[in-house]
């Protein structure tokens, strides 16, 4: 499982021209999934992102997370970030997972951080989302399981 994270102020995706959700202050989660993540990746990854401290403190240091400074979360399915670019000039999606598993992973992925989380909000999977965001420092970490 993969996640590409960016702190944000501000993030919004659409969908046909509609906003379907929108943020304040957190993390844009892009989410891939690959064939052999399961619901143990989906816990790992989950609790490392509720935990995992981009938050400045008091004294302006990483120390906080999302929880500690009551920021939003936007979970974006986005299986590109699981190609295979090392060779040739174009990506290949092999080393991603098929979309019918990687949606019922991305619905357990959301269930799971909204069990732990309430501010959080989704993109759209299998759709054409258009990302708009606002990268706060920039702040940008890949996670993987």
């Amino acid at each position: 499982m993969i996640c590409l994270i960016q702190r944000v102020t501000q993030a919004k995706v659409e969908v046909n021209s509609k906003a379907i959700a929108i943020i304040g202050p957190g993390l844009v989660v892009l989410t891939a999934f690959q064939p052999n993540d399961n619901l143990t990746s989906i816990q790992k990854m989950a609790h490392k992102l509720l935990n995992y401290r981009v938050f400045a403190d008091e004294n302006d240091k990483m120390n906080l997370n999302i929880q500690q400074a009551n920021g939003q979360l936007l979970l974006v399915p986005q299986f590109t970030l699981a190609a295979t670019t090392q060779s040739g000039l174009r990506p290949s999606f092999s080393s991603a997972a098929a979309p019918d598993i990687a949606e019922n992973l991305f619905g357990e992925f959301v269930k799971t951080c909204t069990q732990n989380y309430a501010l959080v909000k989704t993109g759209k999977f299998g759709a054409d989302m258009q990302v708009s965001l606002t990268n706060n420092g920039p702040v940008t970490f890949w996670l993987e399981t």
